[in-house]
């Protein structure tokens, strides 16, 4: 069908427009935050924390009890194993070391988000498990990347911009031997699940799957929300329980069947 020419003009220029529109979408998607975060923190990595001393390894996904968990990144080095978790959020963050979830603040709307030193509690625990190293010799990092302000006292692990590579090269004691990192990064390699597309999305699937549970399960003692929880000591350590959203006031707690 043929138009006229300053229809077609209109038509063509709308064309245009299409792929555009696409990449705004694409650039507001979390996926895409996420990555762009991920590749800043792997920029600045590759400038201040030397490879032959800093042994990286990027978007590990490890087995659990439970399903998968995702590390953003790892960093071997005979100075400790440190597990950083990167968030790309903009505008004001709020929160403390205890909180559940923090606040992100940006003009007038606020959104919570959940506490990454929680979150990455988890990679931690995994670790410990998985790696035959003293426990104290793996440490956990925040990096914020992005146009981010803390409106809240942060702990020194939770930093901005390139204040995490400077967070890790503080440490200067040598708590591994060279040994010792050779064998962590291999047994992170041989652990670590194939890091494809299929991995990805089956780890997103059983978060969800998590999620969903968690939202379902109630407290068998004060019918509030069950949440998956990991053991930080004693002979369960780093196994996963449902713990009672309302701990410490209620300190109900379930298996995992």
């Amino acid at each position: 069908m043929s138009y006229p020419p300053a229809v077609s003009a209109v038509l063509q220029a709308l064309y245009g427009l299409i792929p555009v529109v696409l990449i705004i979408g694409l650039l507001k998607t979390r996926w895409f935050k996420g990555v762009l975060g991920e590749s800043m923190v792997k920029f600045v990595a590759k400038i201040r924390l030397p490879a032959a001393i800093y042994h990286p390894v990027h978007n590990v996904t490890l087995p659990t009890q439970e399903g998968s968990t995702q590390i953003d990144h790892i960093f071997v080095s005979r100075f400790g194993i440190f597990v950083v978790e990167t968030k790309n959020i903009k505008g004001w963050v709020f929160g403390a070391q205890n909180q559940a979830q923090w606040t992100q603040q940006l003009f007038n709307t606020s959104f919570k988000f959940q506490n990454p030193l929680r979150q990455n509690y988890k990679h931690i625990m995994v670790l410990r498990t998985t790696l035959d190293v003293p426990p104290a010799a793996i440490y956990s990092v925040v990096a914020f990347v992005g146009r981010s302000t803390f409106k809240s006292p942060m702990p020194a692990n939770v930093t901005r911009g390139w204040g995490y590579a400077a967070y890790i090269k503080s440490f200067r004691e040598e708590v591994l031997s060279e040994s010792e990192v050779q064998n962590a990064l291999a047994t992170i390699q041989s652990t670590r699940l194939e890091p494809t597309r299929a991995t990805n999305r089956r780890h997103i699937k059983q978060l969800k799957k998590r999620l969903h549970q968690s939202a379902k399960k109630k407290c068998p003692k004060c019918d509030r929300s069950m949440v998956l929880r990991t053991a930080q000591r004693g002979s369960n350590i780093g196994r996963s329980f449902w713990g009672c959203s309302a701990y410490p006031t209620c300190r109900a707690v379930q298996s995992i069947n």
